[in-house]
């Protein structure tokens, strides 16, 4: 029996979520209603509110669950070796394919931002962390370059989404870790 509820809320929880990107496309969040979520996803106010707040709430469960899911990806990962930079960045790239249209969404179409900004911190930390064990640069030049390159990552990430994915991710994961490794080579060295 706990089975099936625990199928239920996952469904609920997961028709909940479809519909409210699928309303972002058109219109801004502050614009969503809870009336509007649950015909979309045809369930009813009180089970919404079984589950989340507001259109808020319900926006920021879904960014935190793709940000938990990188994460987690992420320290799978061991970026010592620059090959393995390549198969990280490449895997991460499938990851954002397989979740198409929600980082779509989330990244390009949604007024609120604090997706963007959750996902620079991820990787800029997981960047920061592993530069410093593995370079002898200082924590100060890290922060800098893995700003840098996280921010035009991500941009490079979001162009490829509006333009449908047009090019396989392992060909965006040889641009994205290319200009990486350009970047810092320079830098590494000096003081």
């Amino acid at each position: 029996m706990i089975e099936k509820v625990d199928r239920r809320i996952k469904y609920t929880r997961m028709v909940l979520k479809d519909s409210l990107i699928t309303l972002l496309k058109t219109k801004h969040l502050s614009a969503i209603t809870v009336k509007e979520l649950c015909k979309h996803a045809d369930v009813n106010r009180s089970t919404f509110y079984a589950h989340y707040k507001d259109p808020y709430d319900l926006l920021m469960n879904l960014e935190e669950e793709i940000i938990k899911g990188l994460n987690t990806y992420l320290n799978e990962q061991n970026f010592a070796e620059r090959q393995k930079a390549l198969q990280t960045t490449e895997k991460l790239l499938e990851y954002v394919a397989t979740n198409y249209k929600i980082c779509h969404t989330l990244l390009n179409e949604s007024e609120n931002t604090s997706f963007e900004s959750k996902l620079m911190n991820v990787a800029r930390n997981f960047l920061i962390k592993n530069w410093l064990t593995e370079n002898k640069m200082g924590k100060s030049k890290s922060e800098y370059i893995s700003t840098f390159i996280v921010s035009g990552s991500i941009h490079v990430i979001k162009h490829w989404l509006v333009n449908n994915m047009d090019k396989p991710p392992q060909q965006i994961a040889e641009i994205i870790n290319n200009i990486a490794n350009n970047g810092t080579r320079g830098i590494e060295g000096s003081g």
